[in-house]
């Protein structure tokens, strides 16, 4: 415990620290005897509620579930991180639920599926509900990575049907469109071969996001990518009864927000065709995303304007939420890159502690600032899927604690969820 601030942040020497992590690795077991009763995330306000009470999130990103899930030499990585995340008290985990056109693709081309690739899906869905961890599910990247956009577009104009060979017709092209929401359909009204519940009755999903990063170039006025945002979560709405969706947001300012020039990284965020404000206030999306990455949007700053973006970042979205949009926002993405000039593992540490502060401190007063999923988590032996943001976390002990820290100080505010049922026992052994 650090005086004066509140933190929970544990001073552990580096050989308890050690001990710890293979302790509870090595003793700490889940029982599945008798499953606790899942609700489905709510929303109160600017607060996720859970179990009849406020539900701030600790999580993370692991955006390849799917994609290992295909193969059996690979789905025991699956459940190893979905353990290790319950481990670590961690409720939320945000992958991708889409795979276009690429290898093991889930859609082959527009309405036709794999059911093999199907099914490798219906196991990580299955299995986040065995380790008591809720899923994030993302149904489109901006980038290329796993098809996106870009594969929408290819597809249309194969079959000459496409308006335009840009990658934002992706956001405009009826025909586009139409393949998206066949797309859409067909997830969530898909009956899990496992569980036997549609995706849209299943409370194990926290929340659909619409798309990755969304980015419409070829019109910064943002009318293009407010018009498809406001068309696809009616739709996904107008199927699902159950489910919080968000957009996917990165979080710049529009070229009309007074905070276009104050807050935005550079001028360049202005221009991408998104506006934090006015995409979310949309209706039918429930909670504001945003992104943080300040090494990949600055160029030349030191580390310690870097920290200092960061807070005014984070103060700026909460404030946002709470007084603007009047709705949750959640940092769906935070990482701080290795390959940084002289990099430092402890810079790392002290830029996740930034942000867990500020969703402590507005957990703390009832405020917006409802989470943070860290980008992105592995277990050993995945390198070769790793980027420069990645970690192994139980490889260094004060990045470990951090993270457990961050689940015990939430679960002290408002109590832990009812799948957190290790948390009592962790939570003692750190102190």
């Amino acid at each position: 415990m650090v005086a004066g601030n509140g933190l929970f942040f544990p001073i552990l020497g580096f050989a308890s620290c050690v001990v710890f992590i293979y302790m509870s690795f090595g003793d700490l077991r889940l029982s599945f005897d008798e499953e606790p009763k899942w609700d489905f995330v709510g929303r109160n306000g600017t607060q996720f509620v859970l179990d009849g009470r406020a539900f701030y999130v600790n999580g993370w990103n692991s955006y390849w579930l799917m994609d290992h899930a295909v193969d059996d030499y690979s789905r025991p990585q699956i459940r190893a991180i979905l353990q290790a995340g319950a481990k670590m008290g961690l409720t939320v985990c945000r992958t991708w639920a889409f795979n276009d056109g690429a290898y093991n693709a889930l859609q082959i081309s527009p309405g036709k599926f794999n059911e093999r690739v199907f099914k490798a899906l219906d196991y990580v869905i299955a299995e986040a509900r065995q380790n008591g961890i809720r899923l994030l599910l993302s149904l489109v990247n901006n980038l290329q990575a796993y098809g996106g956009k870009t594969q929408y577009v290819k597809w249309a104009w194969e079959e000459g049907l496409g308006l335009s060979a840009s990658n934002d017709s992706f956001f405009f092209d009826p025909s586009i469109r139409s393949y998206f929401k066949n797309y859409i359909k067909t997830i969530l009204t898909r009956k899990n071969t496992i569980t036997g519940i549609e995706y849209r009755d299943d409370p194990t999903i926290f929340a659909w996001e619409l798309i990755n990063e969304p980015r419409c170039m070829t019109d910064a006025s943002g009318d293009t990518l407010q018009d498809w945002i406001e068309e696809m979560s009616a739709f996904v709405k107008s199927i699902d009864k159950h489910h919080l969706v968000t957009v996917g947001l990165e979080g710049f300012y529009g070229p009309n927000s007074s905070k276009g020039l104050t807050v935005n990284p550079e001028q360049w965020a202005s221009n991408l065709g998104s506006d934090f404000i006015r995409n979310s206030k949309i209706p039918n999306i429930d909670f504001a995303s945003v992104h943080i990455y300040p090494d990949h949007w600055f160029h030349g700053q030191d580390f310690e304007d870097k920290l200092k973006f960061v807070s005014k970042w984070m103060h700026s979205h909460i404030e946002d939420g709470d007084k603007e949009l009047k709705k949750p926002v959640m940092y769906t993405e935070f990482g701080y890159s290795n390959e940084n000039k002289d990099y430092e593992p402890s810079q790392r540490d002290t830029f996740y502690r930034i942000i867990y502060d500020g969703i402590y401190k507005s957990a703390k007063k009832n405020r917006s600032g409802a989470g943070a999923l860290v980008w992105q988590l592995f277990i050993g032996g995945m390198d070769e899927f790793n980027d420069d943001f990645g970690i192994v976390p139980w490889e260094r002990p004060s990045t470990y604690s951090l993270i457990v820290g961050q689940s015990c100080r939430l679960a002290r505010i408002h109590g832990p969820t009812q799948q957190q049922r290790n948390l009592k026992q962790l939570c003692t052994q750190i102190q």
